[in-house]
């Protein structure tokens, strides 16, 4: 342990970057490049394929006692194009052993391309992929593709229906290059499918409806399920009933009293969803109050196009995430590959109603090994405390504050953006309360680090927690992207206890704050707290003590990925 006054931080944090750690930037930078076998920054318990380009998770879903996991895929070269749905299987969610690719262009209908979509399994548990493809005259269509052989476990050939495709966008509203990623169908009391593709009007963004009674002949509905203004495209959308109280999930096609539901669409850059009520007789979806327009997000970070599934052997709704790079296509190009996807969460609604919790599938807790167990104890402001005996660049972190002292809060006077206001006091500005959290990815030095920590402020009379995850110290290669992330924790620090989980693996920090009700995913790169040379530590630069209730932390072992 070391203690140390919060100057030290202050000023280290500002000044250490110099001539030396320029030095050891471009040393280790050219020792990267010219070593093709050092991949200091592969996960390794994150999915991603062996080389190449990754994005959207596709069409996730359980059958034959296996997991499969569909997803866009390059097999060429590691940027995007020349777009396949890459395939792997898995028995635990955490394993995954690759397949050839299930679907390539090959028909008209996705001759150049084919993009993200879904599966859906059909009665007689006979699955089914819609999916978006791109035909010969550039538009975006709509496309089925089934199973060549329902004894095949790993589903390995996939026959596509010879008259694709089952939809297309009408020429009257002129969206046939803004109609794309259909979700997973369900199956109304009617006796009708329904299925939601992405689309816009102008800068209106809708999920458009369409029905069917085989699964073949698709009518789109006269209005779209849900809208807004001013949203844009909505990407991979998704649509599913969770239960009002408890943590398991429901099959897709539920509908009733007993469950809200869930709609959410990938925008701007990210995953926003509402929670609601489903009106199955007029089709439309009905926002709670509160959810009049998309502001909660699945994720603060770096996290899109998810794509969720029914889990019908654990009961449970488990969500996938493309996590982006944030370095340059250069130096992917030289690392030969390009994104991956988030830990598998398990999501469901908090017990206010008034917003979803994710948290990591607990089969990920099977890599776990060599635990470190700290006794509680005082944070003092200005304190670092190393955490020795775990792999610092692939671990998994649970650690627990208790604060005393919340009438020292620093008043908030007008409500700002989380992610503004971590940018304007990142780890290095002090306050009353905060920041105490980690610094993960800390080389010897702390001329790189990343901070993953919470800062408490009084706003309107309430007391307001902010969770941030800064990268903007977590390399000396500035060409990468370090931007901060943000947001706020719907905790009430006077009565319970400040959580956060961080998992570690090489170049990711995927952070779960107060028990999964924010989470902020970030890719870092740094250049030298890489392999043996990272530290991790708990830290407090605020000027008032905190308690830390818990600390328990775990070195994690290398998952088989593909």
């Amino acid at each position: 342990m070391m203690t140390m006054p919060t100057i030290w931080l202050l000023t280290l944090f500002s000044v250490i970057y110099g001539s030396l750690a320029t030095h050891h930037f471009s040393r280790n930078l050219q020792t990267l490049s010219s070593d093709s076998n050092d991949q200091p920054y592969r996960t390794a318990y994150h999915f991603q394929p062996p080389k190449n380009w990754i994005n959207d998770p596709n069409g996730p879903m359980r059958y034959g006692g296996l997991y499969h996991l569909f997803y866009q895929y390059n097999p060429q070269a590691a940027v995007w194009g020349n777009i396949v749905w890459g395939h792997s299987v898995s028995k635990d969610l955490v394993n995954w052993t690759t397949l050839d690719p299930a679907i390539f262009p090959s028909q008209p209908s996705d001759i150049k391309g084919c993009w993200s979509g879904s599966t859906t399994l059909l009665p007689g548990n006979k699955p089914a992929i819609l999916y978006t493809g791109i035909d010969s005259m550039g538009h975006q269509v709509q496309n089925l593709a089934k199973p060549k052989n329902l004894s095949d476990p790993f589903l390995k050939e996939w026959v596509k229906f010879p008259q694709n495709p089952l939809m297309a966008a009408t020429s009257d509203n002129n969206i046939e290059s803004d109609f794309r990623d259909p979700t997973t169908a369900w199956l109304g009391q009617d006796g009708h499918w329904r299925v939601l593709v992405g689309s816009k009007r102008r800068t209106r963004g809708m999920a458009l409806l369409y029905r069917s009674k085989d699964f073949v002949n698709w009518v789109q509905a006269k209005h779209p399920l849900y809208s807004t203004k001013d949203s844009g495209m909505w990407e991979c959308p998704d649509f599913f009933p969770v239960l009002k109280n408890g943590q398991l999930g429901v099959d897709t096609s539920v509908n009733g009293d007993h469950v809200r539901h869930v709609l959410k669409a990938s925008m701007k850059s990210q995953d926003y969803y509402m929670i609601g009520s489903y009106n199955a007789a007029k089709d439309v979806f009905l926002p709670d109050k509160g959810f009049d327009e998309f502001v909660s997000r699945y994720d603060y970070g770096k996290y899109y196009a998810s794509k969720s599934f029914f889990d019908d052997g654990k009961k449970r709704r488990v969500l996938f995430g493309w996590v982006d790079e944030s370095s340059i296509e250069a130096d992917d190009i030289k690392k030969g590959w390009s994104g991956i996807i988030g830990i598998p969460r398990a999501m469901w609604v908090h017990d206010s109603g008034k917003q979803l919790v994710q948290w990591p599938v607990v089969e990920i807790e099977e890599l776990r090994t060599n635990p470190v167990n700290l006794p509680p104890q005082v944070l003092k402001g200005g304190q670092l405390l190393q955490i020795n005996g775990v792999t610092a660049t692939q671990a998994d972190v649970e650690i627990s504050f208790e604060v005393s002292k919340l009438i020292e809060a620093e008043v908030l006077d007008n409500w700002t953006d989380p992610k503004i206001l971590c940018s304007q006091k990142g780890s290095s500005i002090k306050s009353e309360l905060g920041p105490f959290g980690l610094l993960v990815f800390a080389s010897e030095g702390l001329q790189e680090f990343t901070s993953v920590f919470f800062r408490i402020f009084k706003y309107q009379n309430k007391n307001l927690v902010l969770l941030c995850s800064d990268q903007s110290r977590s390399s000396l290669n500035k060409n990468n992207d370090l931007t901060t992330y943000g947001a706020f924790v719907d905790v009430e620090p006077l009565h319970e206890k400040l959580s956060l989980r961080t998992l570690i693996d090489h170049s990711v920090v995927e952070s779960f704050g107060g028990e999964g009700r924010a989470c902020i995913t970030a890719r870092v790169y740094p250049t030298l707290a890489i392999n043996d040379k990272a530290q991790l530590y708990a830290f407090n630069n605020g000027t008032s003590d905190v308690n830390i209730t818990r600390l328990s932390a775990w070195s994690m072992k290398k998952a088989q990925i593909n």
